[in-house]
């Protein structure tokens, strides 16, 4: 059976089979008409189409043109729930459900914040999502799709459900919003799917969905349904992050590969073995080198072609949220590293999306980045800044996220980063300043904060601009922390040095102090300092073996001691002396060498020392939490300062001593706040293999002779290649030892 429609009709059905047409909703699904309900189906290669209504009755459709089916309910006044009855070539009637019956699944209100760059919950409104609807004939459950393409001709939305032809599932675009969208029963989590763009130069793409909440596996690149179904059991984590403050809290966090960690490991794994570790280290925080996902392994995962997805290399998004969780039952904050600044060029994600720069900056000058052949973000766009806002906000509430340390701040600051004259635009007013990532990045600071209490944003920022870590208000970036590139470059440098030399680079040690109180600062040993011929932290200290763990134990006492929090990467809490590589597991087997095994436990026994003494974390970003007792022992290769918990110097308080020479200093005299006896809590001569004993655990007499602008003084002994650690201890009476003094920390 056939039905001849007329010229207008003929045309919209041709443009639909094209995909051309931008509103299938008006020729599909049911329309009340002066002779009753019209209902027309598209059905390629269908034998015939039939009608169930909700009332029972049944209504045959004829063949229309190019697939086209339709038929009209006579006297029918008002629209109803059906469903299709669709025979094939294979002799079996199958029932299925109609897209074009459903009214749009986006509010106007979604679409005007949206379109205004304002909707904070994106996630929620654009990408796959499962919805359920009741009806007279049945629940019926399907997935919403909807993505922003604004000047696509058309869009249509292929996958595992329809065979991957495009001719099926046509989309309609919303109004004025650049929204396409598309409710498609009977999909739902697991299936697969893509966009197949008409762009605007007339050429048709297949783009994996921006906003996609799951990946498959690369080297495949097509979005998948997801429905999260984890069931939180972080509450207790949850109530308390929102009621602490982590920029004046204690912060050591271990910075991890997850793909070299343990190679082979998923998501799950890592809940148990990562997770051990952790704690029985002692860090605070785990900081993950990006897991969103990422077609090329080798890039760490910074270059990003799925924002809202977990990468699929070690399981679910519910997976990943599962290691998240165990890592807060058992006391561990999560930062992930999050690239806002620049995205990769692979022709399936976010480049030239609709068929002309959409996600990024049409003019090179501004929308490429020379450095990593990658797209820098049109961050002036309002709906592409909002992407970025709410992705932001994504981690941060969809996966419990503690934190976001946000990578190359400094390539987003300069508009002629990386660029030579004429390879870059000026801003408005003529400068190099990158206004509109400015912007960005403090409406993504702004955002986090607010919604979120309890987390911590941190930048990887390289330059010396001003308020990193001011709030916004003051016309600061608004982040929490800053990586101090300034102390990890100095101080890589003087370990460089031979002891004998190092006299003569003694001011790389001290003027970090010159500024460590501008900004709230991070002390990083990141991956970057131990890849691509940069050798190990070990190795880049000079001598034997012997004298390069040595002196490493010493560095890492002075790091966790020095303002600031600290991050240290997977790999050095056991001096591995290999270059870290990503396609292989951390050399684990060196735990089984006494000599690795003893700074794994340095670590370890640091970790609990700065736990447990708050002058060490409380005051790092105030001048009055910090005072040199000698900056200036530079022939000695010296160095000597206190830690105060509160600016009046009560509460606690740290000694530290670090002898960067190779010989050992027999009477070191240190000058201390406080009358009474003074225990080394920490020597890290004491893990040698055989070398000079360990001082731990010594009390020593402060006498009333004032020294280093202290009232009073302490002797003590420090191995070369060592340092120390002196906390005050006071003497009380203790009833169930016949009274007999026992210690205490203050």
């Amino acid at each position: 059976m056939t039905s001849t429609p007329s010229p207008e009709i003929h045309g919209a059905i041709t443009a639909l089979v094209q995909g051309r047409h931008q509103q299938p909703h008006d020729l599909l699904g049911q329309h009340l008409e002066p002779g009753g309900l019209r209902i027309r189906v598209l059905r390629p290669m269908a034998r015939s189409v039939r009608v169930r209504f909700e009332d029972g009755e049944v209504l045959d459709l004829a063949h229309e043109a190019e697939g086209v089916w339709t038929g009209v309910r006579a006297g029918q006044t008002r629209t109803m729930d059906y469903r299709l009855t669709v025979a094939w070539d294979d002799g079996v009637e199958h029932e299925q459900d109609d897209p074009y019956r459903f009214a749009p699944t986006l509010g106007e209100l979604d679409l005007h914040l949206v379109n205004e760059g304002r909707h904070e919950e994106l996630w929620t409104v654009l990408g796959a999502r499962v919805h359920t609807y009741d009806g007279p004939l049945g629940q019926v459950t399907g997935t919403s799709f909807a993505v922003w393409a604004p000047r696509a001709k058309a869009v249509r939305v292929v996958g595992d459900f329809n065979g991957w032809d495009g001719h099926v599932n046509p989309m309609r675009l919303i109004g004025g919003s650049g929204v396409w969208e598309l409710f498609v029963p009977g999909v739902g989590v697991g299936d697969v799917y893509k966009y197949e763009i008409r762009g605007a130069d007339d050429v048709v793409r297949t783009k994996a969905d921006p906003m996609a909440r799951r990946t498959e596996c690369p080297p495949r690149t097509g979005s998948v349904v997801d429905d999260s179904t984890h069931a939180w059991g972080d509450d207790a984590w949850m109530e308390q992050r929102a009621a602490r403050d982590p920029h004046t809290g204690p912060m050591s966090v271990y910075e991890v590969h997850l793909g070299s960690w343990r190679q082979g490991m998923t998501y799950r794994d890592l809940a148990e073995h990562l997770v051990n570790y952790v704690v029985d280290l002692g860090f605070t925080h785990v900081e993950l080198l990006p897991v969103m996902e990422h077609p090329y392994g080798p890039s760490w995962g910074y270059q990003v072609t799925g924002y809202y997805a977990p990468t699929a290399r070690f399981g679910t998004p519910d997976d990943f949220k599962f290691l998240v969780d165990t890592l807060h039952q058992a006391g561990i904050g999560v930062i992930l590293d999050w690239v806002p600044g620049h995205f990769p060029r692979d022709e399936f994600a976010l480049a030239r999306f609709d068929g002309l720069p959409l996600y990024e900056h049409p003019d090179p000058r501004r929308g490429d980045q020379p450095d990593w052949g990658t797209h820098v973000f049109d961050f002036g766009r309002l709906e592409v800044r909002n992407f970025l806002v709410a992705n932001a906000a994504y981690w941060l509430e969809e996966f419990h996220v503690d934190g976001l340390r946000v990578d190359a701040v400094a390539s987003m600051l300069y508009l002629d980063y990386s660029r030579r004259d004429g390879e870059w635009i000026p801003n408005v007013h003529g400068g190099r300043e990158h206004l509109e990532a400015i912007g960005l990045l403090q409406e993504s600071n702004a955002t986090a904060y607010k919604r979120v209490p309890g987390i911590v944003t941190v930048a990887e920022e390289s330059t010396s601009w001003p308020g990193v870590t001011k709030p916004t208000s003051g016309g600061g970036l608004g982040f929490g922390l800053k990586w101090n590139m300034g102390w990890m470059n100095d101080t890589l440098r003087y370990l460089h040095e031979e002891p004998v030399h190092r006299q003569y680079h003694h001011n790389l040690l001290t003027f970090s102090l010159m500024y460590a109180f501008s900004e709230n600062f991070v002390l990083p040993i990141s991956h970057d300092e131990v890849v691509h011929g940069k050798g190990s932290l070990l190795t880049k200290i000079p001598g034997g073996r012997t004298e390069q763990l040595a002196t490493l134990r010493a560095f890492l006492a002075y790091m966790w001691s020095h303002p600031g929090k600290q991050l240290l990467f997977m790999g050095c809490e056991f001096a591995q002396p290999g270059e870290w590589a990503d396609g292989r597991s951390l050399d684990w087997w060196l735990l089984d060498h006494a000599a690795h095994y003893r700074v794994h436990n340095l670590v370890k026994q640091l970790n609990a020392t700065y736990r447990a003494h708050p002058a060490l974390w409380a005051m790092d970003s105030h001048p009055a939490g910090f005072r040199w007792l000698d900056a200036d022992d530079n022939t000695g290769n010296l160095l000597s300062y206190l830690r105060f918990e509160n600016a009046d110097q009560s509460g606690d308080v740290v000694a530290v001593l670090v002898n960067y020479s190779g010989a050992d200093k027999d009477w070191v005299r240190l000058g201390v706040p406080r009358s009474g006896s003074w225990e080394v809590v920490l020597d890290t001569s004491g893990y040698d293999e055989a070398g000079s004993p360990s001082q731990a655990g010594v009390v020593v007499e402060a006498v009333r002779e004032p020294w280093n602008d202290q009232p009073y003084s302490v002797t003590v002994r420090a191995a070369g290649l060592s340092a120390l650690y002196l906390v005050p201890v006071e003497e009380s009476a203790d009833a169930d030892t016949g009274g007999h003094a026992a210690r205490t920390h203050l």
